[in-house]
């Protein structure tokens, strides 16, 4: 029952926030401009911003762990390559680049640690499982939605170079970037800079979730339902069924499965629609998923985490 609590406590807010959005839509205090406008502050400030923050302030060298990094590591690139293979099966080919990146990309940063440190008091393996898994998320979301567009391009040395050129302009992309370089030079970060870093980023989700909500279109969704309902089952249940006997296999126990659970089988994050939106995909697909793993996902992570405590892993 604690558990289930602490996931509700977890997940019922940013549904509500979402919630939020779509209600003040409704009365009219968001328009579909502002929420447009909203979108892409988010994906152009505060997203680049918390990415950095989550980088930028981990000493990697205290706890770095080669072999749990390469299983975060492995586990995000194979999940991926799976999502990728099944997207191939719908026919309607514009949504192939929301489906595969919103079947594999977790909260891991933010409810990764959240978790670990409520169950065992400090962040543990999460920082860790942040590099192994999250830049490779943000990286390979730039990858795909660059060329799973909604309308194909022919392949030419032009559109390469353009592809080329907004993968590595990418907001998030700089973001990883500059985290990952400031935590390898251990440059300190002031307080007053920290905390500014922090307000900035805090506003990343809020702002989102409630952008999401004001533009998400019920009827769009419910054309979209088989799709999101099996990126939904793929987040929630699928990849975590597959790896979670292989960390235990390799011996991986407490924090360091706790930290790959929430990696696996978390819910979709909010900024996969944010990307979505602004490397222009419609963004139900993504929404929908959002939505549907953000529900469920408190059941699914406490089934989960039961499961691991009764078997002693945890």
């Amino acid at each position: 029952m604690e558990n289930l609590i602490f996931s509700l406590n977890a997940t019922v807010p940013i549904f509500l926030m979402m919630i939020l959005g779509l209600l003040f839509k409704k009365i009219g205090w968001i328009d579909d401009d502002f929420a447009s406008k909203m979108n892409k502050f988010v994906f152009l400030v505060p997203l680049p911003v918390l990415v950095f923050e989550d980088l930028a302030t981990v000493d990697f060298s205290k706890v770095w762990d080669l072999k749990f990094v390469l299983f975060c590591f492995a586990a995000t690139l194979i999940s991926i390559g799976i999502s990728m293979g099944i997207s191939f099966l719908w026919k309607d080919k514009s949504i192939q680049g929301e489906f595969i990146q919103a079947s594999y990309r977790s909260s891991a940063a933010l409810l990764g640690i959240a978790f670990i440190q409520n169950i065992y008091g400090d962040a543990g393996m999460a920082p860790l499982m942040i590099i192994g898994s999250v830049p490779l998320y943000n990286i390979m979301a730039v990858v795909v939605l660059s060329f799973f567009q909604p309308q194909p391009q022919k392949m030419t040395r032009e559109v390469w170079a353009k592809t080329f050129k907004g993968i590595i302009t990418n907001p998030i992309i700089i973001g990883i970037a500059a985290g990952l370089i400031w935590s390898a030079l251990r440059i300190p970060m002031p307080a007053i800079v920290g905390k500014t870093v922090s307000n900035i980023g805090s506003c990343a989700t809020p702002l989102g979730l409630m952008a999401m909500g004001a533009t998400f279109d019920i009827r769009k969704a419910f054309q979209k339902v088989k799709p999101a309902a099996v990126a939904s089952l793929m987040k929630l249940a699928g990849f975590a069924a597959v790896f979670l006997p292989a960390a235990v296999a390799l011996g991986f126990r407490r924090e360091q499965l706790v930290a790959i659970l929430i990696m696996l089988g978390s819910a979709t994050t909010v900024s996969c629609y944010v990307m979505a939106k602004n490397m222009g995909h419609e963004g139900t697909l993504t929404s929908s998923t959002v939505m549907l793993t953000t529900l469920f996902s408190a059941f699914t992570v406490t089934g989960w985490l039961y499961i691991l405590k009764s078997m002693s892993l945890i």
